[in-house]
């Protein structure tokens, strides 16, 4: 089960970020990326309280009953985005079968990939892909990608199963920042976003493209004292 603390980790890094690069008070609204909360789940009834819960007879009797598959709770949240959140696996592969959009966003923008993405949930992000979900959304209110959520939290499983998976290398976000950017300026220059930024270089991302400020992801790392992450961006195969 996703744990609640994921609930803001994606938005709060990002608002200190902006805050300290752009010298402004927090701007960024810290609530997205919200599992269900406990009164939400108290409260559900029907395929999301199922999918919750991973209550697969329940479910196969209200999917045979003809209950609406992409039912939204009161943050437009699905069952099968309620299911991802729970990493309850069998009920997001019966919901998917069963015809669930697997593609629809919630309130805050999020998809079912994206959601994974962010809770590093790699074996529930294998199952989207693999159930044929899309891997490159424009999705959040930073109208970013699960490619470049996952980069800057340094899911590095996560971020090579997406590239493998066609997700947009090189897309910019509202913040003007890439997967790259985002892996330099919001991570903490350690092994995982060491091995985030390796595999993002290795698919081929472009490392020419800029903050709005026109800093390169290596001026950028250089500034962070990324040591690590320099060497990567000044080797051979970066160039």
């Amino acid at each position: 089960m996703a744990a609640p603390r994921l609930r803001s980790i994606r938005a709060a890094a990002v608002a200190g970020a902006v805050a300290a690069m752009l010298g402004l008070g927090l701007t960024v609204d810290t609530r997205a990326q919200v599992p269900p909360q406990a009164a939400e789940v108290l409260a559900y009834e029907g395929l999301h309280r199922a999918a919750w819960h991973g209550e697969l007879p329940k479910l196969k009797s209200l999917v045979a009953s003809g209950a609406n598959l992409d039912a939204r709770d009161a943050r437009g949240r699905t069952p099968l985005h309620v299911a991802t959140h729970a990493r309850q696996r069998e009920a997001v592969k019966l919901l998917a079968k069963a015809g669930a959009n697997l593609d629809l966003l919630e309130d805050d923008r999020y998809d079912a990939v994206t959601i994974a993405s962010v809770a590093g949930d790699a074996a529930t992000l294998a199952l989207l892909l693999f159930l044929g979900a899309k891997a490159g959304q424009v999705t959040s209110r930073y109208d970013g990608t699960a490619l470049i959520a996952a980069a800057h939290l340094g899911h590095d499983e996560v971020v090579r199963q997406l590239i493998a998976a066609g997700a947009p290398l090189d897309h910019v976000n509202n913040l003007h920042w890439t997967a790259v950017i985002e892996s330099i300026v919001l991570g903490d220059g350690g092994p995982h976003h060491q091995r985030t930024l390796a595999a993002l270089i290795d698919a081929g991302a472009n490392l020419a493209l800029t903050d709005r400020q026109g800093n390169t992801p290596l001026q950028l790392a250089r500034a962070r004292g990324y040591t690590a992450m320099v060497k990567l961006l000044e080797a051979p195969r970066a160039r």
